[in-house]
């Protein structure tokens, strides 16, 4: 069990950060149906599950000048107070109000998102400055509420602006780090955190994590976007179908 606790964390940490997301959905996944905890101890360990890999991996991406930080300070105007809006109301609202419309904003997102990158150069739309607030929100929203990452909408938002692959994966795991933070104290204080299953995870996602932004730093970022940005699609309409099943 130990070791594939540490080999699925390897999996989603190097897959994650490359996807600029902090992981919230794939860490809750593998913690309940694997590690078998229960809904709020999952919770409040994946976010502490995903938090240092999160930090090695901004780090990285960092180093290769893909950030683009005035995109991120943006989201974070909107995304640090809905986290704390959320979480403050997460107990007052029916799990079942917010369950469908965090699934219907994701399906639509994801939507989007794989129908903009099959769309060519001058083809493709971008979304108006402001609207980066939005996505800034919702994904604080996720934190709050769910106990996710909050990872989706801002690599959509991020995408849609105009950014390319590896700049909106840099740029959303700059965000995310403040996020987390916010959603852990939250969340641990409302569920107790699993040391073991969270320490076995988390060393395997730390190697992953900090391995993958210098692996896509060699590749092209118009090829990178190209293989990724639908896959991350395709990510948000399977997370948003799975929130209602």
């Amino acid at each position: 069990m130990a070791a594939l606790l540490i080999f699925l964390g390897f999996l989603v940490g190097a897959f994650i950060i490359s996807m600029g997301g902090g992981g919230g959905a794939f860490y809750l996944g593998i913690l309940v149906s694997i590690a078998h905890l229960s809904p709020s101890s999952a919770a409040a360990t994946s976010l502490f599950t995903a938090l240092p890999a999160l930090i090695v991996g901004t780090y990285s991406h960092y180093r290769t000048g893909n950030m683009r930080f005035s995109y991120g300070n943006k989201l974070l105007i909107t995304a640090l107070p809905a986290t704390i809006i959320g979480s403050l109301s997460s107990q007052y609202i029916p799990v079942i109000i917010y369950t469908w419309a965090i699934a219907i904003i994701l399906f639509i997102l994801g939507i989007q998102t794989i129908r903009q990158s099959f769309l060519k150069g001058s083809k493709k739309s971008r979304l108006k400055p402001w609207t980066v607030y939005l996505f800034g929100a919702l994904s604080g929203l996720m934190v709050g509420i769910a106990g996710m990452s909050g990872g989706g909408p801002v690599m959509a938002g991020l995408l849609l602006l105009g950014l390319n692959m590896p700049q909106s994966a840099a740029t959303s795991s700059y965000v995310l780090i403040a996020l987390s933070i916010i959603g852990l104290f939250f969340h641990s204080t409302q569920g107790n955190i699993d040391w073991q299953v969270g320490l076995l995870v988390m060393a395997g996602s730390l190697v992953g994590a900090a391995i993958m932004p210098r692996i896509l730093a060699h590749f092209d970022p118009r090829k990178v976007t190209a293989i990724l940005c639908p896959i991350m699609g395709i990510i948000m309409v399977i997370m948003a179908i799975q929130f209602v099943i």
